[in-house]
């Protein structure tokens, strides 16, 4: 019988693995694209559609209105137009694709700790009343509050979005339009983009009525003239007035420094008999302005793209690994069974004599 050569098979040995990104593994309810470029909110919302309606409102307007009122008026009218579609949407995705201003969830040691502090039952299901801290803003008591997903205390002006599952930093709205929340980081951008759509919508809208005010002049009629681009110009009169309507209170809230978040609470308004003034406002709107829209962009505290720690890594994957451990020494025994059933060794082996002394070799002898 030829000799077989067996080779042990280390379970615990396995491949290197791949280094983890933070966004990999992030807990808040988001997508990311891009290998974490990109950040949305995982229910993109209406994004698509406020996508869609700009382009067929646009592309109709320039297969249709610009044409005749580059024919009629003046060849200024493409650029003007193509210059504010392209600011819009670019404005548009900066607002939809930017962090927001999302805040790091307290690590577990931090949270463990502050649990203990909080929860003095013992009981993990048990929610004490909402705890608060008080600091002082410009001569203002300002109440931060604990935000029992995150387990951290809020900072000033920040709120948890329930659709997102992240604490925002100057938290104004989740809009679904964009698909985002709209915050510290990204606020600037999603400003700018209602701003800017507001100017093309009522372009566009100016456009079509100048459109059909000449056409109806050449002697053929109103009726014939809402034939040739009756899509845009309902779109845009729906539309303008409630672009323009949103601009103008997002304009009064840059001036005074709020947020929409705290415009609808009422958090400086004094609406409780109380006499409040809104601590962060610089008392001059361009100031206000220019602290809201041209400060410098705070760079993003989540860190999506930086890798893993190695103990998380083996944390993460220690479960993969116990489980072919398992396997490999079950199929082990099922190996050794059946290879000794090929060679026929069937019986149970002889116990192996123990070796003989000195004595009971020569007695044998």
């Amino acid at each position: 019988m030829k000799n077989c050569e067996y080779q042990q098979i280390d379970p615990q040995r396995e491949e290197p693995r791949r280094p983890r990104r933070k966004w990999e593994v992030f807990p808040g309810k988001n997508r990311f694209y891009c290998d974490g470029r990109i950040i949305v909110a995982r229910q993109g919302g209406v994004l698509p559609l406020t996508l869609g309606l700009i382009l067929v409102t646009c592309g109709l307007f320039f297969v249709f209105d610009c044409p005749f009122l580059v024919k009629h008026l003046t060849s200024c009218i493409p650029f003007i137009g193509g210059g504010l579609f392209v600011f819009v949407v670019i404005t548009l995705l900066q607002t939809s694709f930017t962090d927001p201003g999302i805040l790091p969830r307290a690590t577990p040691d931090e949270a463990a700790e502050i649990e203990k502090q909080i929860d003095t039952t013992g009981n993990s299901s048990y929610r004490p009343p909402p705890r608060t801290k008080e600091v002082v803003i410009n001569q203002q008591v300002v109440k931060l509050k604990y935000c029992f997903t995150c387990k951290m205390f809020r900072p000033p002006r920040t709120s948890h979005c329930s659709l997102c599952d992240n604490c925002v930093e100057r938290f104004d709205h989740h809009c679904p339009w964009v698909g985002n929340c709209v915050g510290k980081r990204n606020y600037r951008f999603f400003y700018t983009f209602i701003v800017s759509l507001s100017f093309l919508t009522a372009f566009i809208f100016g456009c079509v009525t100048t459109h059909l005010s000449l056409r109806a002049q050449g002697g053929k009629g109103l009726v014939f003239a809402l034939q040739e681009s009756p899509v845009e110009l309902v779109i845009c009169f729906f539309s303008v007035w409630s672009i323009l309507g949103l601009s103008g209170f997002h304009t009064y809230l840059v001036a005074s420094n709020l947020t929409t978040n705290e415009d609808i609470k009422g958090s400086w308004s004094g609406k409780g008999g109380e006499d409040v003034t809104n601590p962060y406002s610089h008392k001059n709107i361009f100031i206000n302005c220019c602290a809201v829209l041209c400060g410098p962009m705070p760079p993003s505290l989540i860190d999506r793209r930086g890798f893993l720690p190695s103990d998380e890594s083996v944390q993460t994957a220690s479960v993969d690994i116990e489980l072919p451990t398992q396997a490999t020494k079950s199929e082990i025994n099922v190996v050794g069974g059946s290879s000794q059933l090929a060679f026929g060794l069937q019986e149970s082996p002889s116990p192996i004599p123990a070796p003989l002394n000195s004595h009971q070799t020569r007695s044998s002898a």
